[in-house]
């Protein structure tokens, strides 16, 4: 769930061939799809729209059935707190590289894997 294209293109770039990407650009829509889509993971950016990444993290953290590990992606260091209040299973601060993005995924779920 992000609304700023570097950054989908970055999340696209990390994840390209080892999973199907399912974007959202609506943070209202994010629990229904993740839910719709049996998730394996949701990337979410901190500032998306007119409803916030911690929002949506515990919408989805909520979610029956859970969709799976949540990784928020953080405007500011200090946001860490927040994402670990939230129920973000990892973090990473923007901005950051296609690389950096798949080492924090994989310390929350094997990349390479094909759904």
């Amino acid at each position: 769930m992000c609304d700023v294209p570097w950054v989908r293109n970055q999340v696209q770039a990390a994840l390209s061939g080892s999973h199907e990407i399912v974007s959202v650009r609506d943070p209202y829509d994010a629990e229904v799809v993740a839910v719709a889509e049996a998730a394996d993971l949701a990337i979410v950016d901190m500032q998306v729209g007119s409803m916030g990444g911690m929002a949506i993290t515990r919408a989805l953290k909520g979610a029956s059935p859970g969709v799976g590990p949540i990784v928020l992606l953080l405007d500011r260091r200090a946001d860490a707190f927040i994402a670990k209040r939230a129920g973000a299973d990892a973090w990473l601060l923007k901005p950051f590289t296609a690389q950096e993005l798949r080492s924090v995924l994989a310390s929350v779920i094997p990349l390479g894997v094909e759904r």
